[in-house]
Order: structure tokens, then sequence, then C-alpha cells
């Protein structure tokens, strides 16, 4: 945890940086450290767009917190972020994690509305939702 935290504080916190950080706590299944990054650089008003949003959502699925992943895609909402197909997975594997499948349809019905076509990830996980 404290290696991407030191990886975030010395770069010059660009996207790139922060996506490369939260991604590296996600494939290391830190999705505390991933959350803690991510609200540091929103806090510094870091350039946090759509990547890592992506990421954020994808390390709290992989740490099965549905709850986060969620939360996450509402913020991207009132940031005027939409989320893509992968975001969408993202949050359908983590409640599928989570048990959550009335919320995993949930989020099915809202890839519907935002003119997104389901692909196999997605048909996967809510089936195992």
């Amino acid at each position: 945890m404290l290696d991407a935290l030191d990886t975030c504080r010395v770069s010059q916190k660009s996207e790139h940086s922060v996506l490369f950080a939260i991604k590296n706590c996600g494939t290391t299944r830190q999705w505390r450290a991933a959350l803690q990054l991510f609200h540091e650089a929103c806090r510094l008003r870091s350039a946090v767009g759509l990547g890592s949003y992506m990421a954020i959502i994808g390390a709290c699925s992989k740490g099965r917190q549905w709850q986060g992943a969620l939360a996450l895609l509402g913020e991207m909402w009132e940031a005027k972020l939409e989320p893509d197909v992968i975001g969408y997975n993202a949050g359908i594997s983590a409640c599928e994690k989570g048990g959550q499948w009335q919320r995993a349809v949930a989020l099915l019905g809202e890839m519907g509305r935002a003119k997104l076509e389901p692909d196999s990830a997605t048909t996967l996980g809510s089936a195992r939702a």
C-alpha cells in the first residue's frame, strides 16, 4: 500500500500516474489503498477521468466491495462522466461477488437506458449473480 501511495505522491499526479497507481493496487487486491489514492487525487483536484474511475471500480470489484463500486458509478454520473460497458461489468461483477443479484440486474437495466450493448462478460456476470 505504501509503495502505491509513494508512487502517487512522487509523481505529478497526472491522470496517467493516478491511473497507474490505482491499477497497481487493484491487481494486488488492495482496494483500500486504491480508494485512498483515488480520494486523495480528487481532494487535490488532480486529473481524475474515466480511466481512473474504471480502475477504482475494478479494484472494488476484485475486493468484493459492491457498495463502493455502486457509489463510484453514481459519482461518475454526477461528474458528467458516463460509465462504459467495462465500468458496468465491474459493477455487476462486484454485485455478483457480494450476492447482490437484484442490484446486478438493476445495473443491467441502467446499461440499456444508457444505450450500451452488454457483452459476454456482462451476461456472464448477470447470470452468476
